[in-house]
């Protein structure tokens, strides 16, 4: 079983309002959860991994290539490789979001090695 747990010490800033930590990886998959803050802001961004997002807990705002909806706990969604994608958080909370393939670039931030 290939994991990596970045866990309790694992945390760092990853926007305005937001941090985030690697919870598992492999080369194909990766899982990371963020923390938000009220007003806290996934800036607008693409990347060629595909991306799902379960809002775990907390209200936020997702813009997805230019359609907007507020999800709340228990809702999920899909963001297709290459699309540029934001998000506000309008109530504190957190999102479980997987990538695939792994997001290297989050593993060298965490200082963690490319196995």
């Amino acid at each position: 079983m290939d994991t990596t747990a970045d866990a309790s010490q694992g945390w760092m800033t990853s926007g305005p309002g937001a941090q985030r930590r690697i919870l598992c990886q492999d080369k194909a998959l990766m899982m990371v959860e963020f923390m938000f803050e009220k007003d806290g802001v996934g800036v607008p961004h693409s990347h060629p991994h595909v991306q799902t997002t379960f809002v775990s807990s907390g209200q936020f705002e997702f813009t997805v290539g230019g359609d907007t909806q507020t999800l709340n706990p228990g809702d999920a969604l899909i963001i297709p490789s290459n699309v540029e994608h934001s998000c506000l958080c309008l109530q504190a909370g957190k999102l479980l979001d997987s990538f695939a393939p792994r997001r290297d670039d989050f593993m060298a931030a965490h200082g963690l090695p490319l196995e």
